[in-house]
């Protein structure tokens, strides 16, 4: 009974890290129909930034966000605006241009690190919760309660400001938003900045869990394509439940099969849904032919 709730708390906490990476990567295919090929680079980018602070500001990694997240809000918008709303007639273009980005932002940290691995040290780095004969390691329980409070704030945001109501119009039918005065191209870049910088939030709340890399953002971008389709196609609380589905069946997987097989088990579950229900357990059937998306 222990090892099975210890399993499932190491897989809800996974699941959090998966979930908080996704939310960008599916506010952005939500709205603007892109698959970023790039967002794990951003998260890559958020977690130099917080080492960056952490040692010329001397500010401890989480305090980083105050930087880190703005600078790639302000990065999603300049990439939007001039590499791929030039490119909006053409969405495979678009791909690829992300995949170009992919290419670009990992060679250029190669180019300045050496592939260097570097670490953060936080005061919570090293913390760890027991409760009993369970630990439970602190930076990766303060990354589920920021992909928590992220979730409720996002819904919060789409359901109930202006701004929020007019990225839902936007998804949903682009000419009756424009037939109503909405500014489309700015509500694209708007959102393109918010995806980016929640990569740098969830960049920003790994940096203390993971030794840096140029080419770290690839841990991440394929468990977050999993999620992204697992949970429904841009799906706030699609993106949110599917991190957990995929890291719980991550879990049992490692403990009661053999670690090597425990990705391809999850893209096993990839390919199904994709099959019988290819807008995902929590999206509408078609949505991602039509650009629909579950609302409350």
């Amino acid at each position: 009974m222990l090892s099975f709730l210890n399993i499932v708390i190491v897989g809800l906490l996974l699941g959090g890290i998966y979930g908080l990476v996704s939310m960008g990567l599916n506010l952005i295919f939500g709205v603007i129909r892109i698959v970023n090929f790039s967002q794990g680079e951003l998260v890559m980018l958020g977690m130099y930034g917080a080492y960056l602070s952490w040692f010329f500001l001397g500010l401890d990694p989480y305090l980083s966000s105050i930087i880190v997240v703005p600078l790639l809000f302000l990065l999603g918008v300049v990439l939007q605006r001039f590499i791929l709303q030039p490119l909006q007639n053409e969405p495979f273009m678009q791909i690829f241009a992300t995949f170009g980005l992919l290419m670009f932002f990992q060679n250029l940290v190669l180019a300045i690190t050496g592939g260097t691995g570097y670490s953060v040290r936080s005061a919570a780095s090293s913390a760890v919760i027991t409760m009993g004969e369970i630990n439970v390691s602190l930076p990766r329980l303060i990354v589920l309660i920021a992909v928590i409070v992220v979730a409720l704030g996002l819904n919060w945001f789409v359901t109930h400001t202006m701004p929020g109501k007019a990225v839902r119009a936007v998804t949903q039918d682009r000419r009756s938003a424009r037939l109503m005065g909405i500014n489309v191209e700015l509500a694209f870049m708007l959102t393109f900045g918010a995806g980016a910088a929640l990569a740098g939030l969830a960049g920003v709340m790994l940096a203390p869990i993971y030794t840096l890399s140029p080419q770290i953002g690839g841990n991440f971008i394929l468990a977050a394509f999993a999620v992204v389709v697992l949970g429904g196609l841009g799906s706030v609380w699609g993106a949110f439940f599917g991190g957990f589905i995929i890291g719980l069946v991550e879990a049992f997987a490692g403990y009661y099969f053999d670690p090597a097989l425990k990705h391809a088990i999850w893209f096993l579950i990839f390919i199904i849904v994709l099959i019988v229900r290819p807008g995902g357990l929590f999206g509408i059937a078609g949505a991602e032919e039509m650009g629909l998306r579950e609302q409350d």
